[in-house]
């Protein structure tokens, strides 16, 4: 069998990472240059080596992840959740549900409580967000940023939310009693039940058409009807309603109420 190829089965034998459901250009130059880097010539002896060694098992893990956020990423997007989509979630129930898929070190899930709590004081919500990788939901509890991670907030939401120190703003414990993370694996777990919203941003330009089906199909299932899925810039829904969602705004993907006979 090619190395390549064995070595993508005994990772999903080991580690329950299915890789070739990953864009496999894409993901051979990713492991193959840190293969490269540790001096392997083989993929299956750079394994081996990984699950020996636990600093080499975190960075192969770390590298098979995307984990560039910053608090409010495209900012124009959020004013569209702001002033179109949150008003009518709320307006159907005292309490909403949000789910940030592939949360990475916690910018989103923070965004969407912050930006909930300035906006909609009232409104009672909960916020579960998940990530594959352990290092960076360790990384999001903590809830520590650098100034470069908060160039999209105002000066006034950066005082009001966080708590400096030199050059480090810390989250401020309210925001964190509103999230729950969690590992969650999008191509292997269970997806949550009755959300209103779920937030997964350039995550899936990553995955081959076959998983995105998979996912997109998953986050019908788990969104309540009338629900919302709010994608990346680069990942438009061709044919949305394959899938029982309708196009609510630009990124925004509304499920379709089904009418039972």
């Amino acid at each position: 069998m090619d190395d390549y190829k064995n070595f993508l089965e005994k990772v999903h034998q080991t580690l329950g990472l299915d890789l070739a459901l990953y864009k496999e250009t894409q993901m051979k130059r990713r492991i193959t240059t840190l293969r490269d880097k540790r001096g392997f010539t083989s993929y299956i002896q750079y394994l081996q080596a990984c699950l020996k060694d636990e600093t080499l098992l975190k960075e192969f893990t770390d590298r098979l992840t995307i984990n560039v956020s910053e608090f409010y990423r495209n900012p124009k997007r959020w004013e569209v959740l702001q002033q179109n989509i949150f008003p009518k979630l709320i307006s159907q129930k005292p309490k909403i549900k949000i789910w940030s898929a592939a949360c990475s070190t916690g910018e989103e899930p923070y965004s969407l409580a912050i930006l909930l709590l300035e906006h909609f004081p009232k409104q009672d919500f909960e916020i579960i967000a998940t990530d594959i990788d352990e290092n960076v939901l360790k990384s999001a509890k903590q809830g520590m940023y650098q100034k470069q991670s908060l160039k999209e907030l105002p000066d006034r939401l950066k005082n009001k939310y966080f708590e400096r120190t030199g050059t480090i703003y810390s989250i401020n414990p309210e925001i964190k009693q509103h999230i729950t993370f969690k590992r969650h694996n999008l191509l292997a777990d269970a997806y949550p039940h009755n959300v209103d919203l779920i937030v997964c941003r350039n995550v899936l330009i990553y995955f081959t058409d076959k998983a995105k089906n998979s996912i997109y199909q998953g986050f019908s299932n788990s969104l309540s009807a009338n629900g919302i899925l709010f994608v990346g810039s680069t990942e438009q829904i061709f044919t949305p309603q394959q899938y029982g969602f309708e196009l609510e705004e630009t990124f925004f993907y509304k499920k379709k109420q089904t009418i039972s006979s």
